[in-house]
């Protein structure tokens, strides 16, 4: 009974898991088909340029105070850093999967694959939910990484650069999704 239970469990992360990359893909496509339009309260500057090419966007706050949105490839920063975070996860999920699966492989070496793929899953779940919520709070883009070491969140630039409000509520954020401390939590502006 307990391995129908294990078996039962690995199989909703992993289609969690699928979910979650096929809603990945499903927004990214969505967001490559907005260009014809403009989204309610997004701005676009003329002439704001920067010399590095990886972060182009714009660096002036929209009329309203919020973050400025990102133009050029500082969303593209985001894309491939979220894309190279899935990479890596579908990797890591595919040896876990394979130690689960394999006959030769001991009930320890087992259990901690499951162990591991449970992990996996709520990391995933934790990254989306802080991207969210922080994009919510009126920033342009964000990516978070969650690891062992604590929590990495990677914020696209306002005008003066993230001031003390602007991390304290990203932290407070991350603090109530993960349960991390607030000395295991960096936050990162993308320079724009």
């Amino acid at each position: 009974m307990k391995l129908w239970k294990r078996n039962a469990v690995v199989a909703a992360i992993v289609l969690f898991v699928c979910v979650a990359v096929y809603l990945n893909w499903s927004y990214q496509q969505d967001e490559a088909n907005v260009d014809a339009g403009k989204t309610l309260g997004q701005a676009t500057l003329v002439g704001s340029q920067t010399g590095d090419p990886l972060l182009q966007a714009s660096s002036a706050p929209a009329e309203s105070g919020e973050p400025a949105q990102p133009s050029g490839t500082a969303t593209g920063y985001f894309s491939t850093a979220r894309l190279n975070r899935q990479q890596a996860r579908d990797s890591a999920l595919g040896m876990l999967q394979d130690t689960l699966n394999s006959d030769a492989s001991e009930e320890a070496a087992k259990a901690n694959a499951g162990a591991a793929i449970e992990t996996l899953a709520a990391s995933t779940v934790s990254e989306a939910q802080i991207e969210n919520l922080v994009i919510a709070k009126g920033y342009a883009d964000c990516v978070a990484f969650i690891s062992e070491g604590g929590v990495s969140v990677v914020v696209s630039n306002v005008e003066n650069g993230l001031q003390d409000a602007d991390v304290a509520r990203i932290t407070e954020i991350v603090m109530d999704e993960t349960g991390v401390p607030a000395s295991q939590i960096t936050i990162i502006g993308a320079e724009g």
